[in-house]
């Protein structure tokens, strides 16, 4: 599966992680939703923000709040009941299901709540770097993201596929920094990285900044390497980076993808998740005003590359309104 996003602008508003007033909730025991979202800088953080405004609002006897996280961190919170709602990519969940690194036990418990937008592995070098492919990335300096971040996983495996592990890296004279996104945009415009790794919705915010200054490139990613990648984990789809999304890109960049969708915990009371999906479908508008990305979100493809079992009830509200479902 080929995915080409059309562009959108890029808008961020600054949105408060919701926090219950009891006053404001209804008389009686309180159901608590925390939702996992992710690092300041990408757009997770703030719709996460935005949707426990939501559930708290919509959904009668919720309190709701929303937290900075991980891919790879909040399917292991919502697994282990720490959080009810986690921000995370398709092949993640994948991977936490089955229990293939960097789980080390299969979280069977996850399950599969909205498909929301796609996203595309970017690999930024510098626009008068001598770095060409993947191959010349042996003994940089690089920042793939922190160790809980999907798109470290990601790093991890298309490594892996070009013959470069990670101890490969440091053995050669290179360095791999562990930083947020935007520690890393700094490190990119003091000369102190040679690349910057992320997988994120298309546009992303901090590549638009280093396309401004100091100029960037995407780096492509082999036909025979994505087939292969595609091949072990059905939560990975193949994606193209064009001039729609960056102004930069003359040729469109086929890399690896993924849908960034939501995952909660099989325990969940079916009623709660139905109220859930609908109040989240319902205030479409709401999340775009947010993040643009929102606008790729879509009801019809709300279970589109689902890697993992639908949690029944969100599944019983996309049945109603025609959604198709996909096997597993």
């Amino acid at each position: 599966m080929t995915l080409q996003v059309r562009s959108v602008k890029n808008k961020v508003l600054i949105v408060f992680s919701c926090v219950c007033c009891l006053a404001a909730c209804s008389p009686g025991e309180q159901t608590f939703i925390r939702v996992a979202s992710g690092p300041a800088g990408g757009y997770w953080y703030p719709l996460g923000a935005k949707q426990a405004e939501i559930f708290q609002r919509e959904i009668p006897g919720i309190s709701a709040s929303s937290g900075p996280g991980g891919g790879v961190g909040n399917l292991r919170d919502v697994a282990n009941g720490e959080a009810e709602v986690g921000y995370t990519y398709a092949y993640s969940a994948h991977s936490a299901y089955v229990g293939e690194p960097p789980f080390t036990e299969n979280h069977t418990n996850l399950r599969h709540f909205a498909s929301l937008y796609p996203a595309a592995y970017h690999v930024a070098v510098p626009e008068s770097s001598a770095i060409e492919t993947y191959y010349d990335l042996a003994g940089r300096n690089l920042s793939p993201g922190k160790l809980t971040d999907s798109g470290y996983t990601v790093f991890q495996v298309v490594m892996n596929k070009y013959g470069l592990p990670l101890e490969s890296i440091s053995a050669n004279g290179g360095t791999i920094h562990h930083v947020s996104y935007t520690d890393s945009v700094a490190l990119m415009k003091d000369g102190h990285i040679d690349a910057h790794f992320a997988m994120s919705g298309l546009p992303q915010a901090f590549f638009l900044d280093l396309e401004f200054r100091p100029g960037i490139r995407f780096l492509p990613m082999e036909d025979n390497v994505l087939a292969e990648i595609i091949a072990e984990n059905p939560g990975y789809i193949s994606i193209s980076i064009s001039n729609d999304h960056y102004q930069s890109v003359e040729s469109p960049i086929t890399t690896l993808g993924s849908m960034t969708t939501l995952v909660v915990n099989q325990n969940m009371p079916d009623d709660l998740v139905y109220s859930m999906a609908k109040a989240l479908w319902d205030s479409h508008g709401e999340l775009v005003a947010v993040a643009d990305a929102w606008e790729q979100a879509r009801l019809d493809q709300a279970l589109i590359g689902a890697a993992i079992p639908v949690h029944p009830g969100a599944l019983k509200y996309y049945q109603e309104h025609g959604v198709t479902v996909p096997s597993y």
